[in-house]
């Protein structure tokens, strides 16, 4: 969070000293002249510039949420660039105008006053409006590049209020500060920040599909800088500098920084360093208050001016949102039944659309929005009851679209097909039968049997090592064969109740590691590695043998629905995360590590059977998962020397950050594999 906090601090800190130093001039000059009653007409002016700039962030906030995911990204980027634009150039106009600022201000004010009370509104609004619309506009980009907005509005006020303690003191002259000096030098800082704002926005353009190149990578540090350590989160929320970044982004960051920061050192050596004597304040000569304000009876309420700048700007920006946003398609109901489907269905308008789904028929029903020629689910709703009514959400864009109702027990029934046009492409889901599942399925379930006859080999050779007292030989051999149990992919009841005898854990148990039900592998690994005799572990070791071997033999007729094997890709890891690199399932061996390399393995065996199906469904997913597969196997790799594993109590903080962030990272790119290899009725 307080990463995040620092650029929003800098800029509420910067364009809330501008806009409150421009306050503090005009109420002074106001003073001054003896024109206090017209005061309230720059607060209302003020008022006015707040009221517009928070109206602009909702107007950025919403219209952004109610975008398609590509959309947001590319109008995210945009906004980015745009943002970077604004503050370079604040950057440069501060820096050639902190000099004459005050005598800037002063003119217009003498002006305004000449004028009448709605062009000192108007002077003050437009002053202090500027900086409040870049504010926001800022500080909507780096709560989008930091993913939430706590951090982000906490700095901005902290800046706020601190640069309002800053304006009081100067107006009341308690404080002295180089304006010139304190400009330049956040100016400097500014411009660094704002280069990572505009790297992260030009890899928002190209995940929105504005720009190519999103897959060419000029870096890629994943594999040896932890994205959830302090200081990559410190770098990555100050600089927006992130372990793996394309090209573009490479390119646009340091061009931005050498060309901006070349332009902006060569322009503070051109002037001169000292800040400039101030001039004597003349002495006021006060005018009396019936030339400035003719007596007139006043014609309306004094509240209706300051209600009406705050109420104009927020009317306008619901309205904004309002019109701009997709109309929910709530007034559609489309009906489901058995002998009709999609009846009320019309063409909808591209975008994020509400369907209310209301079944007429008899029957619970599966309902899928889907592509007729492809067969590719954009939306669905599982167990539509009769008489019931829920509403699908789903993106909308070019193309052909039509319901497909599945009663239970009944035959699939689609609609007629509507077409949409305009629009982006809309993400679809093609479906998967049990069919499509049933090779995968035979590929790794021949996978398992082979590892099991292996297995029973090894569990027999251990056994035998205890029988004959040969312990050192039987640690090596213990290792051998719980790596080959591992790579089997035994998560979730996978060996149903075979698993707990031959990878238990002591955790529940009465008597923990003394208990009667505390058998196989741990319970060998525990009298190993403290210092048990043979005598104790005889029992243990034929009973393990027994168990693999009787699980070979009840393997092949198992029921294993193919559903459960895409879970298997994030289940596993899972299991890793929680037992292996926390050090839980260890009773002694410090051989965690050697088995989080075997889980890996079995992972990898998934993803093979696995990468037919996925290829066509998400091309793009695969790289990404090979790329962290990769970077989580040379982690582990690190940790291997001959036949040793480095405990996972012994890793050095950073490494254990790193295997935790590489192993958490594969898991959130893998945790979509269930959702696309879901069998689903409408196949």
């Amino acid at each position: 969070m307080w990463d995040d906090a620092f650029p929003s601090f800098l800029i509420g800190l910067r364009e809330g000293l501008e806009g409150g130093l421009i306050v503090s001039i005009l109420v002074a000059t106001l003073v001054r002249a003896g024109a206090k009653s017209r005061l309230p007409q720059v607060w209302t002016g003020v008022l006015g510039a707040i009221a517009v700039a928070m109206s602009f962030g909702a107007v950025l906030t919403f219209t952004a949420a109610s975008l398609s995911a590509t959309a947001q990204e590319a109008f995210g980027g945009t906004l980015s660039v745009i943002a970077v634009a604004f503050v370079t150039a604040m950057v440069f106009w501060m820096r050639r105008s902190a000099r004459h600022f005050s005598g800037e201000i002063k003119e217009k004010v003498t002006g305004a006053l000449a004028m009448g009370a709605g062009m000192l509104i108007l002077t003050s609004f437009l002053a202090v409006g500027r900086e409040g619309l870049e504010t926001a506009l800022f500080l909507w980009t780096t709560a989008r590049a930091a993913g939430e907005s706590a951090g982000p509005l906490t700095g901005a006020g902290i800046g706020l209020v601190l640069a309002a303690g800053l304006c009081w003191g100067l107006y009341r002259r308690v404080l002295k500060i180089n304006l010139t000096k304190f400009f330049t030098a956040t100016g400097a800082v500014l411009i660094v920040i704002a280069a990572g704002v505009l790297g992260y926005g030009l890899r928002d353009l190209q995940e929105g599909g504005v720009l190519p190149g999103k897959a060419a990578y000029a870096v890629d540090l994943g594999g040896s800088i932890d994205a959830g350590s302090w200081y990559s989160t410190l770098v990555q929320g100050v600089l927006n500098l992130t372990p793996t970044m394309t090209w573009l982004q490479v390119v646009g960051y340091a061009g931005y920084l050498a060309v901006v920061m070349t332009l902006f050192v060569r322009g503070v050596r051109a002037t001169a360093p000292a800040e400039p004597k101030p001039e004597p304040e003349p002495k006021p000569k006060p005018k009396p208050e019936p030339e400035l304000e003719p007596s007139a009876p006043r014609r309306r309420p004094a509240w209706v001016v300051p209600v009406a700048v705050v109420a104009v700007p927020a009317v306008v920006a619901g309205l904004v949102v309002a019109l701009g946003r997709p109309k929910p398609a709530g007034a559609q109901t489309v009906a489901v039944s058995e002998a009709d489907c999609g009846d009320g269905f019309t063409a909808p308008r591209p975008g994020r659309q509400t369907f209310q789904m209301h079944n007429t028929g008899s029957k619970t029903s599966e309902v899928y929005l889907i592509d007729p020629g492809t067969g590719a689910v954009y939306g669905e709703i599982e167990g539509l009851a009769p008489g019931t009514t829920r509403d699908l959400v789903a993106t909308v864009a070019g193309g052909s679209y039509a319901w497909r109702c599945v009663p239970t027990g009944g035959t699939a029934v689609t609609s007629k097909a509507v077409r949409v046009s305009g629009g982006g492409g809309a993400r679809a889901v093609v479906p998967v039968s049990e069919q499509d599942l049933a090779t995968p399925l035979k590929q790794y379930k021949q996978y398992v049997e082979a590892g099991l006859a292996t297995l029973v080999a090894q569990t027999g050779r251990l056994n035998d090592d205890i029988q004959g007292g040969h312990l050192d030989t039987a640690r090596t051999d213990w290792l051998t064969a719980h790596r080959t149990y591992s790579s089997l992919g035994a998560a979730y009841g996978t060996f149903e109740d075979f698993d707990k005898k031959i990878n238990g854990r002591p955790d529940g148990l009465a008597a923990g590691v003394a208990d009667k039900d505390f058998t196989g592998f741990h319970r060998i690994e525990y009298g190993l590695w403290h210092g048990q005799n043979a005598d104790q572990l005889k029992a243990p070791a034929q009973q393990l043998a027994a168990d693999t071997a009787g699980l070979r033999n009840a393997f092949p007729a198992q029921a294993f629905d193919p559903g459960d094997l895409p879970l298997r890709a994030h289940e596993i890891l899972e299991n890793t995360l929680q037992f292996e690199l926390t050090g839980q399932a260890d009773q002694g061996s410090g051989t965690e590590l050697a088995t989080a390399d075997a889980n890996l393995s079995g992972t990898r065996e998934l993803l093979t059977v696995l990468k037919p199906l996925l290829a066509g469904r998400a091309p793009q997913l695969l790289p990404t998962v090979d790329a962290d597969v990769a970077r989580l196997q040379k982690l582990l790799d690190a940790a291997h020397h001959g036949d040793s594993w480095t405990p996972v109590d012994r890793l050095d903080a950073t490494t254990r950050a790193r295997l935790d962030g590489a192993t958490g990272q594969l898991l959130e790119d893998l945790a979509p594999v269930p959702d696309l290899l879901e069998i689903r009725k409408s196949a």
